[in-house]
């Protein structure tokens, strides 16, 4: 029983973190069909402006973080100016390279400037443990969970309710028509790109208690939110969610149970073979094509 509860909170709040992530992939996507391949150095950058702002500068959390998050929002738009933007106006799929690059030389600029320790991002919520059916869980675990999918649901708000909400969905859905409409597309797409970061850079504060902070820790989580996000479905939203949570679940059970080894095996072979069944994803549903 205890192992089953371990895997279970860990799963979800893995999923949750993994969800968090992809949910940048697949709103860049959505607005540009465009996504932005330094996603995990974003989520480092995060950790690592939180860890800096917090304990170095000595500020207050509730200034550090927003702080932390503002900073890979401009990252965020940086790329999208500099990495994607160029290429894409010229209809040329570079970008695709160049966000790589990009995100090989973030990691290294913040190796050199960091440096090459890893660090312990202090917080309350991991110095003591709750009993839940005799096994230790850190609140800080509990936490994840709550703030995605508080968050999404905030995006949904947000999409629906403010004006700006709703002219980003216009440039999902037509961004000609937009463009006529007199909607910025331009900014609608930077803008995209720094609400994508910033949601990295959330996943990046959370999870900094939980895992040591230096320059590559978000590497292997960016290529896991991906794997999210296409299983998921890049045209669903609620889908990569959920997909996030299935991942984290099958991921931290396999591990609990089979050993670290047989993690990735597993769990990327079920990505290939429900691709292989579902070429969209679990939820997402195949693009519209006039003829």
């Amino acid at each position: 029983m205890t192992l089953f509860v371990t895997a279970l909170v860990t799963g979800i709040g893995l999923g949750a973190m993994y969800g968090l992530i992809a949910l940048g992939f697949q709103i860049t996507y959505s607005v540009c069909s465009r996504v932005n391949f330094a996603q995990g150095s974003m989520v480092m950058l995060g950790a690592v402006l939180g860890f800096v702002l917090t304990e170095r500068a000595g500020l207050p959390v509730i200034v550090a973080y927003p702080l932390a998050l503002l900073g890979c929002a401009v990252m965020g738009m940086v790329v999208e100016f500099c990495l994607v933007r160029p290429f894409a106006v010229r209809g040329s799929e570079a970008w695709l390279m160049a966000t790589v690059a990009g995100g090989i030389l973030l990691d290294n600029t913040v190796l050199f400037t960091f440096g090459n320790e890893p660090r312990s991002l202090p917080s309350p919520l991991v110095e003591t443990s709750w009993q839940i059916l005799g096994t230790g869980v850190y609140p800080q675990q509990l936490l994840i969970p709550v703030v995605a999918i508080g968050m999404a649901v905030a995006l949904q708000l947000l999409f629906r309710r403010t004006r700006q909400g709703r002219a980003l969905l216009a440039v999902v859905q037509n961004p000609e028509a937009a463009r006529l409409m007199g909607i910025n597309t331009t900014m609608m797409i930077s803008g995209s790109f720094a609400l994508s970061a910033m949601l990295a850079g959330v996943a990046g504060l959370l999870i900094a208690p939980l895992f040591s902070v230096h320059s590559d820790m978000g590497t292997l989580f960016g290529i896991k939110a991906f794997a999210v996000a296409i299983l998921g479905g890049m045209t669903s939203a609620s889908g990569v969610m959920l997909a996030g949570f299935i991942y984290g679940l099958v991921e931290a059970f396999v591990t609990t149970y089979l050993g670290s080894s047989h993690t990735y095996i597993l769990t990327f072979a079920l990505l290939i073979a429900v691709l292989a069944v579902k070429p969209n994803g679990l939820f997402g549903q195949a693009a519209l094509r006039k003829v």
